[in-house]
This record gives C-alpha cells, structure tokens and sequence, in this order.
C-alpha cells in the first residue's frame, strides 16, 4: 500500500493489523446476522395484536376484561358464523345448517357451540362459537372457515365475523411484514443506491450494512419480547424493520460520502478512513441519539404499544449506527477505492479548495439564497404555513376495528351481513361488571340507554349461560311458573351483557359506551370490545398531548449541546416543526379527499410526530455540524455555503432513501401503516428538499453569525483547515 503524504511512517499501524480489525469485524456482524436472520419468521412467537393487551392495568376496559374470566370459566375469543341468502331459508335448508354448525364443535380450536339462531325475515342465521384462546387465532378462524367452505350448500353466503373475525383478519393483513415489505424496502432503496453512486458495488455494501443491522437488532428484540421485557406486534414490527433499513442507509450514505471525499484527499485508504471516522462519528452519533432520544420519549406512554415502541425501534438505531461505523468502514477499508468502481475517486488534494466547493447543483442553490436570503426563507415559512393551515380538519380521534384493514375481510363483510339481519351488536355485548345488590338499578340504566337492544345476566345454570333482563327484572327460561335463573355472581359481583344496537367495533359503539359511563358512574365498570376502543383512544390521545412536548424540549437540549449555542437549535426545532405541521395538513387533504378515509387513530400524529421531528433533525444535524466546522474555519457566510455545497447531495439521497423506506409500508394493508406511510415519506421529502435545501440555510444567511449566539463564533481564533491537516 502506498503512504500518503498527510500520513507519517510511524502512525501508520502494521499491515496484519490493517486486514486482521475489518476482517474481525466483518465475521462478527456476519456471525450475528446468521443467527438473527432465522428470526424473521418467528416473530409471531413473541408478538400480539390484542388491543386489550396494550391497555393501561387501571382502564375499565381492562379490569373488566380481567374478570370476565371469572365468570365465564375459561379463556375465549368470540367469534360470530353469519349464514345468509337471497331468499327465505326453508326448513330443510336451516336444519341442514344446523348439522353444519354443530359440526363446528369437532373442530380442536372451537370450545362450544350455541344453537343456529334464524332472523326474523329467515333469511339469515347466525350462531356464536367461542375459540380457545391458546390456539393460534389466525389458524383457529381459517379452520372454522375452511369447514364452512367445504360444508355449507350452495345459495347460502358464509362469514366468521366478531372479535376473532377481525382479529384473524388483521394478523393476516400482516403476514406480509416478513417478506413483502423487506423486499418492497431493499427493492427500493438498492434502486436509488444505484442511481446514487454509479457503482456495481457500493450499493450493496451500504444494503448489507442495513441487512446485518435489522437481523442483529431483530435477534436483541426478539428475545427481549421472550422475557417480557418488550412487547412486539405486528405494527411495531414494521417500523422497527423500516426505520433500521432507513437510518443505517442514511448514516452510510453520510459515511460513504466523507470518505469518498477523504480518499481524495489522502492517498492511503488508512488515512482516509481514520478522517473519515473522525469526521463522521459525530454527526453519525448525534443524529441516531437524538432519535434514540425522542423514540425513548414513549417511556412516557400509558399504551403499551407505544411505550413498547421506544426501546424496540431504539435498539435498532444503536445497531444501524454501529453497522455504519464498524461494519461499512471495514468492508470499505479492505476494498478502498475499488468500493467505487467504476467511479474511483482519484487521489487530488488540490480539489480541497474553493473552486471545488463553488461546483455543482448545491453550490448554485448556495448562491441563489445568499443573493435574497430574507425573500427566500419568509417566501418558504408562508408556503409551510399555507400548508400546515390544514391540520384542524385531520380527523385522529380513532376508526372502526372494520376499517383497520384496508381490501377485502371476511369479517368486515359478515358484520355488514349481521347488521342487515340481526343487532348489529350481536356477540359482541358491552360488559358491565357490577355489585350484585345493584344488578336491577345498573339493568335499568342500561335499558333506558338509547344504543342499548338488550340485556342479560351472565348465569351458569342457564342453557344459554346468560339470561335475559328487563324492568322487570331477570326472566325465566321455560314455561310459565319456571322460576328465572340465578346470576353467576363472584366476588359478590355479576356481569351484564348490554348487545348494542351499532356494530361492537364501531365508532356509534364507542359513543354509546361513552354514554353509558356516564350513566354508570361510580355504579359499574364498562368493558367489551367498543370499550377497549375508547379507552385506547383515549390514552393515545392523553400520550399525544404528553409526549409531543417533552420530545421538543429533549431534542432542543440536545442540539444546544451539540451546537453550543441556543439560537440556532430553537431556529432549526421550529423549522421541524412548522414543517410537521405541514405534513400533518397535506395528509388531512389526502386522507379527506383524495383516497376518502374514515379518518385516523389518534397515535397516527404522535407517532408522525416522532419519526419527522426526531428524523428531520437528523438532517439539520448533517448540516449543520458541517457548516459548524467550516464556519470554524472560513466563517459563517461562508461555512453555510460550504456546508450546504458539501451536504446537499448527501442529505437529498438520505432523505429520498428514507422516504422511500417509510413509502414501502403502504404495502401492508393496514390503515395506520398506510397513514404514516404517508406523512412520513411526504414530511422527509419536505424536509430534505424546502426546509433543509433552502429555508435553514436562507435563515443563516440572513441572521449571520449571530445564530450562534451566545456563542461569538469567529474564524480569526482558529488556524485555516489546510494549516490544520
């Protein structure tokens, strides 16, 4: 290897030293990727997509849900088989349904089975089948599905529907994470790395560092989840997969480009990767801190889906950071120039000049703004806000659990078939738990309820196991002078069964749970499917509120710190978040008219909030550490430039790469998947090419050097860079 003129013989480490670190690292992470790799089909081991499950333990709906078990005897998911026709069901044709449902009962995952139960008109009937919670709930339901396929005659439409319905629906929608999504991200992402380098083989290097990355940080997590340290679900998985393949590809695409710069600069590939790591470790580390920082935010949370969120997809950050720093620069030390065939950066010290940072596409950018600098930044602040006008017509206060998977669902449909023949709340009752001395007074307000078709005492002497109840208190099964059931009481408490005249899943349930809390306050606790609803939106709307402060205060500290200076981190703070603002109202007027949207849970803001704040930072970050270091040298004016010249191109590939990363979760069809989606790729997209290309810098321009206040920023106290080489 040929000694560069900047590297003196005796810093320069022995040649088995050279090969034997990259080497070393090279089979650790390919060690740990071997064994991870395996692990992205075994997620589902360790993962759930039981809303109820992410509750805080003080909610109703969980308290409740927590004695139902009590009552009931045992752990089941209600599932609802709706049979319909076009016409009146004959006799012989209800009978022969019978025979069909009642076989349901020899399946392994069904625990009981109620009688076939017609509507009034007779042209539909349904019958409620308890699953047993230990199976496996996709598999459970698609076995009760493929025996009505088999057996039901022809002319008689089919659908398991209700709470497991839906929640086998919705694990489906998510089968696609493990392959789909991955090959959607690499797919996309390779593209533009070609497009981006020019090279054969730079793109897989950086793919690879992303790749060896997610299986390490999948492995970390997947056992954590075992242990009960994190929780997963298929929601979590997704941005946990998205987010790793962007941010290391992000912080490679900055590593890449300082050490193509240095291996310009330097002659031996030593050389340049010791001043690239030097150049690159910090804004690297600052930047995947500072999401680390706002993703750890959600700690604050009371969902444990989003406080489960932080620590998992933080992880995945230490580990595409790491990857960046160790793996990338040891595969590109072994290969040294040839990582860029056939475009080898060629050894040119001189290019280190003025001339070089007046070239290309940023430099001219860097002219235009320093030329009208105030006309630029106010002209980008009123196009953000115009914008950002919009966010007050996004509607995040939840949807129907129907609404949650985007296409075709069994379940979905077979709720519209039970709605059109029976209470559209059949199977899927509000559960009241109440003391057994106010059993008649907690009846009667829930009869008197508007939303409310009926209801029944939970008894276990009954056929049914419940009991209907009226004003005039619980009725008789049998003939008259049959004495009526007793109510199964425990704990000196029963359990009313309130079928809502709405859909359990819909929003008009969660209005009329609402309602009867209201009622009942004091008196019972409400629970049931519409229950668990309300009380999650309610807590993401409470974690929204929480959270969203806090992460603007962590980050602020932390570009104070990194900066030293105060003015400059409020300045780049605010232009993140006018420009999430904007974002936020771009996505309203899509969701609203554009693709006609029931509207949005309320963590879809908060959770936007996250990754474009926490990740636009990252840019201001690349930026303007950079124009911090040549401002140290050269002074403001020009350091912003400077900075902007060098960075731009680095900064517009990281964030189309990441726009294209978070763009690959519309794949999935899940609502909230196809939402952030959205508004991150959009927000990125904004950020990399408005605010960081034009706005941030127009903003230095204009203020000078005192946006390093109160920091006396002066390139008089400091030798030049080539004095400092």
């Amino acid at each position: 290897m040929t000694r560069g003129r900047s590297e003196p013989s005796h810093g320069r480490p022995p040649a088995w030293l050279r090969t034997g670190i990259p080497i070393v690292l090279i089979l650790v992470w390919l060690a740990g990727a071997a064994i991870g790799g395996p692990y992205f089909g075994k997620v589902g081991e360790v993962s759930s997509n039981d809303q109820a499950a992410f509750l805080p333990a003080s909610a109703d709906a969980t308290l409740v849900g927590e004695r139902f078990t009590d009552f009931v005897g045992d752990d089941t998911i209600p599932a609802i088989v709706i049979l319909s026709a076009d016409d009146v069901i004959d006799e012989e044709t209800l009978a022969e349904l019978e025979t069909v449902v009642e076989g349901l009962g020899d399946l392994a995952v069904v625990d009981s089975v109620s009688p076939l139960i017609p509507s009034e008109e007779a042209m539909a009937a349904q019958a409620f089948i308890p699953l047993d919670a230990e199976a496996d709930l996709e598999e459970a339901v698609a076995a009760v599905r493929t025996a009505l396929a088999e057996q039901v005659p022809e002319g008689i439409t089919h659908h398991v529907t209700g709470p497991a319905g839906f929640s086998a629906d919705l694990v489906e929608a998510f089968a696609g994470i493990d392959g789909l999504l991955l090959g959607v991200a690499l797919g996309a992402v390779l593209v533009i790395l070609l497009v981006v380098y020019r090279s054969l083989l730079l793109p897989f290097l950086v793919l690879a560092t992303s790749v060896f990355a997610l299986c390490v940080a999948l492995l970390v997590n997947w056992w954590l989840a075992k242990w009960g340290v994190v929780s997963l679900n298929g929601q979590t998985q997704g941005i946990l997969f998205i987010l790793v393949i962007g941010a290391a590809t992000d912080y490679a695409l900055l590593y890449t480009a300082r050490y193509q710069e240095e291996l310009r600069r330097n002659k031996t590939r030593v050389a340049a990767t010791r001043k690239t790591i030097r150049g690159s470790i910090e804004p690297i580390l600052a930047s995947g801190g500072t999401v680390i920082a706002g993703l750890l935010c959600l700690l604050f949370s009371d969902l444990a889906s989003n406080k489960s969120l932080g620590p998992v997809a933080s992880i995945g950050i230490v580990f595409a950071m790491l990857s960046a720093l160790t793996l990338l620069p040891a595969m590109l030390l072994l290969l040294g120039r040839a990582a860029f065939w056939p475009r080898r950066p060629v050894f040119d010290p001189d290019r280190d000049t003025e001339t070089a940072f007046n070239r290309g596409a940023y430099a001219a950018i860097g002219r235009f703004i320093s030329s009208r600098p105030r006309t630029v930044w106010v002209g980008c602040v009123l196009l953000l806000a115009v914008g950002a006008a919009f966010v007050p017509t996004l509607k995040a206060d939840g949807v129907a659990t129907s609404e949650l998977v985007i296409g075709a669902s069994d379940a979905r449909d077979g709720q519209a078939e039970l709605s059109e023949h029976f209470p559209a709340g059949s199977g899927d009752p509000a559960n009241v738990l109440v003391a057994e001395s106010d059993l008649q007074r907690a009846a009667d307000i829930l009869l008197a309820a508007e939303g409310v078709d009926s209801v029944a005492v939970l008894a276990t002497d009954s056929p049914s196991g419940s009991a209907p109840v009226t004003e005039e208190g619980i009725q008789p099964l049998g003939p008259p002078g049959t004495p009526p059931p007793e109510p199964t009481v425990d704990d000196g408490e029963v359990l009313l069964q309130a079928t809502l005249s709405a859909p359990g899943d819909s929003i008009e349930a969660q209005d009329t749970v609402r309602e009867l809390r209201t009622e009942l306050d004091g008196l019972a606790l409400v629970g049931g499917t519409a229950a668990v609803a309300v009380d999650t939106n309610d807590t993401s709307i409470r974690d929204r509120n929480l959270i969203i402060p806090i992460v603007l205060a962590v980050i602020l500290v932390i570009l104070m710190g990194l900066l030293r200076s105060v003015l400059a981190p409020i300045l780049l703070v605010a232009t993140t978040v006018l420009s999430f603002g904007t974002a936020m109202g771009v996505a309203a007027l899509v969701f609203n008219h554009v693709l006609d949207l029931p509207g949005a849970d309320p963590s879809v803001p908060l959770y936007g909030f996250v990754f474009l704040v926490a990740l636009g930072i990252d840019y201001n970050i690349f930026l303007m550490t950079r124009v911090r270091e040549e401002s140290l040298a050269n002074g403001t004016r020009p350091g912003i430039l400077r900075g902007l010249a060098v960075t731009g191109g680095v900064i517009t590939s990281a964030g189309i790469v990441l726009a294209a990363t978070f763009a690959a979760l519309a794949v999935i069809p899940i609502l909230f998947l196809l939402q952030l989606a959205f508004i991150v790729a959009f927000g990125v997209l904004l950020d990399t090419f408005l605010v960081r290309t034009l706005l941030v810098p127009a903003l230095g321009l204009d203020i000078g050097r005192r946006i390093w206040w109160p920091n006396n920023l002066k390139p008089d106290f400091v030798q030049p860079r080539r004095a400092r080489e």
